[in-house]
């Protein structure tokens, strides 16, 4: 039996981590995987809550292979305007054997997989419980978290991911990363709790449904401040990584915010509530195993009962965000703060080498991934016991 030993030294240690806007944003995925862990029964809660730092970091992992793995990217999202403009859901089969036969794997590979992902990430994370894993448990708990939170953002079921077609290129980036980050402290963050789910598939198709339903005010309120707002003031230029590129300015983004702000809140509290759902339906497919008994010590600590017991009256009160208690807004690293050079008024054009300018190099890469160097890595290190199981032992790589 594996079992996680997460010493309390690492959650000071989270003061150094940083993340890259991708998908939601590391901000955003990191947000909604520690408010899934709130959502969830007694039974489940003291397990999920000692591996609360593990599973923040790993819910971005999805994002950090997009650079190394040529078939992560599709697992993303997934194009339903390329199927039908006027009714793709009733175009695209629910079941992805049905799916395949009807357009081919290619194209689904191309288009976007993230409903079956999804599915695919429950049934791991099922074998996962059966197996009394708890390596396994936390790993595909927090992919299942990161594939579940991409799928309720509009911008993932679109062609248009990036509002690229539509001159409105950086428009991704601004929806799920900049605004959330900025405006975090107005959110509201509570939840329903966890329920378990006869028809996971049906679930993640209505959420689909629900994002592809707010694509027009995503691009249109945005179109309309684009009218009044001169480019000068509307975008900046950052340097990050040694690359120049332009991005929406916050003068656009605090408009933004007031035509759109309340969506992108929405979908952001919604998500946790089907994350734990899912985290829930899975254990009880698997039997309900007891969670505790995989936990050394087996029962939470005194430190621990304390620490939750604040946190959760905080989220209650609707407070997590201005109280700082959300591990996603830890203090970043200095060596990923993005250096703004200049506003758009005083640069001028973009740069001919402006990574804006670029095409995308398919439409296989719908949403696209920032260059960003992402967070610190969790180093892994085993040790057998004498009664021949694994401890493993997590610490930050920074």
């Amino acid at each position: 039996m594996k079992k996680i030993l997460l010493p309390l030294l690492l959650l000071a240690a989270l003061a150094l981590v940083t993340g890259s806007a991708q998908g939601w944003g590391f901000f955003g995925h990191r947000t909604i995987t520690q408010i899934a862990v709130y959502d969830l029964p007694a039974s489940m809660q003291s397990f999920y809550y000692r591996n609360l730092l593990s599973l923040v970091l790993q819910s971005t992992a999805p994002d950090e292979r997009r650079g190394t793995d040529p078939n992560e990217a599709s697992r993303h999202f997934i194009d339903m305007d390329h199927y039908s403009e006027e009714d793709p859901f009733g175009k695209v089969p629910r079941e992805y054997e049905k799916a395949a036969t009807k357009f081919s794997t290619d194209t689904l590979k191309k288009y976007g997989t993230v409903p079956w992902v999804v599915l695919e990430m429950k049934d791991s994370l099922t074998e996962a419980f059966r197996m009394r894993d708890s390596t396994a448990i936390v790993h595909y708990s927090a992919e299942l978290s990161h594939y579940v939170s991409d799928a309720f953002v509009p911008l993932h079921t679109t062609i248009n991911y990036d509002g690229q077609l539509t001159d409105q290129k950086g428009l991704h980036a601004l929806w799920e990363s900049q605004l959330p980050e900025r405006f975090i402290s107005t959110y509201h963050l509570e939840a329903e709790p966890a329920k378990y789910l006869k028809s996971p598939l049906e679930a993640i198709w209505t959420v689909l449904g629900q994002s592809y339903g707010f694509l027009g005010e995503t691009f249109d309120r945005a179109l309309k401040i684009e009218k009044t707002m001169k480019p000068e003031v509307r975008y900046t230029f950052s340097h990050r990584y040694g690359k120049t590129s332009r991005r929406f300015s916050d003068a656009f983004a605090d408009e933004y915010d007031k035509a759109v702000g309340g969506m992108v809140n929405y979908r952001m509290r919604m998500a946790p509530g089907l994350v734990s759902s899912l985290w829930l339906t899975a254990w009880q497919d698997a039997g309900k195993p007891d969670l505790n008994a995989l936990m050394h010590p087996s029962k939470p600590t005194k430190e621990e009962r304390e620490k939750l017991g604040i946190e959760l009256a905080s989220w209650k009160r609707n407070t997590i965000a201005q109280d700082q208690l959300l591990l996603a807004q830890q203090k970043l690293k200095k060596a990923d703060v993005v250096e703004t050079i200049k506003s758009a008024r005083d640069m001028g054009d973009a740069p001919a080498n402006n990574a804006d300018s670029d095409a995308p190099a398919s439409d296989a890469i719908s949403p696209a991934a920032d260059d960003d160097a992402g967070p610190a890595k969790l180093k892994v290190k085993t040790k057998r016991t004498s009664a021949g199981t694994q401890k493993i032992k997590e610490k930050l790589d920074d």
